[in-house]
């Protein structure tokens, strides 16, 4: 158990200190967003794999085809709560709009294809089996008691949200703080949906920023 707290821990500094340096005011673009993404994705995963003790009853894909099409579902679900999360937000707060408009000017510089394929094949998944397969499930275990998985659920949500707040962009806390607590609380209720949860973080992200922009 200690081995497990200490491996988590780094873990999570590891992904605080890679999102400050992604999303501060002071690091920010240097040298690209997406270069950094791209590394902070890959090295969160490399940790993750390292870490988990037990792979073998973690990876294995139930039921592929409903995997698939329920994450493709998700994934659309997703998008329009988002949708509908931005038209009211920007009815009732002004900055609303400008703030997600900051998000989307990080598209600047890379092309929009590339964007897609790293979205889709790398840091989608990367970060869906981070946190959901790998903090969400090692909190649950390391807690214990009856209510561990609840507990492990709303933690999670929470530091996914947390680790973008060097953004100083609310709407982007709060979107990741949405759509974390949505993939965290399917994964809370079925935990071997993990690769529907990867199917749709990859195919969320592509509508989001590149396919159907909100």
């Amino acid at each position: 158990m200690i081995t497990k707290a200490r491996n988590l821990g780094i873990a999570l500094s590891a992904a605080a200190l890679l999102w400050f340096y992604m999303f501060s005011p002071w690091t920010q673009g240097w040298p690209s967003f997406w270069l950094v993404m791209t590394f902070s994705a890959i090295t969160l995963t490399v940790l993750g794999l390292s870490f988990t003790t037990d792979l073998k009853s973690l990876l294995p894909v139930e039921k592929p085809l409903l995997q698939l099409f329920g994450g493709i579902l998700l994934a659309f679900a997703l998008w329009g709560i988002f949708w509908v999360g931005d038209k009211l937000s920007a009815l009732m707060f002004d900055f609303a709009r400008p703030q997600v408009d900051n998000v989307y000017a990080m598209k600047e510089g890379f092309p929009a294809w590339l964007i897609a394929i790293l979205l889709l094949l790398l840091i989608g998944p990367a970060e869906e089996f981070f946190w959901r397969g790998y903090v969400q499930r090692t909190f649950s275990s390391l807690l214990g008691g009856k209510h561990a998985k609840d507990f492990a659920f709303l933690i999670t949500a929470v530091i996914y949200a947390l680790v973008h707040i060097w953004s100083f962009n609310f709407m982007l806390v709060m979107a990741a703080l949405v759509a974390g607590a949505v993939w965290g609380l399917v994964y809370r209720i079925c935990p071997k949906a993990i690769w529907a949860l990867i199917v749709s973080h990859a195919l969320w992200d592509v509508l989001v920023f590149v396919l159907l922009p909100i």
